[in-house]
């Protein structure tokens, strides 16, 4: 429900507001698409949050260039997604 939500929202970006706003992004792919792919490939928390970082990296004393989404979530979030383990206690003879 949630990346549905921010989904819809960069989508809504893109379409009313990115041609107006965006002077030509520096990185590849665009951070409006970066997100669209984090949050698909990441969920709502983790995707919104590389997003962000994307957002907050896009400056005009970086150099852009190629930055794919990584193929494992930022280490913040990986045990979110992480089945609880359950162990047994260990019995002493």
């Amino acid at each position: 429900m949630l990346q549905r939500g921010l989904r819809a929202l960069v989508r809504a970006y893109q379409l009313l507001f990115s041609h107006w706003l965006n002077a030509g992004c520096r990185y590849s792919p665009s951070c409006s698409n970066y997100a669209l792919q984090a949050l698909e490939a990441h969920g709502g928390l983790a995707g919104s949050y590389l997003a962000t970082r994307r957002i907050l990296r896009c400056n005009p004393f970086c150099l852009g260039g190629h930055d794919p989404v990584p193929a494992q979530p930022p280490r913040l979030f990986t045990g979110l997604r992480r089945p609880p383990s359950f162990s047994s206690p260990s019995q002493d003879p």
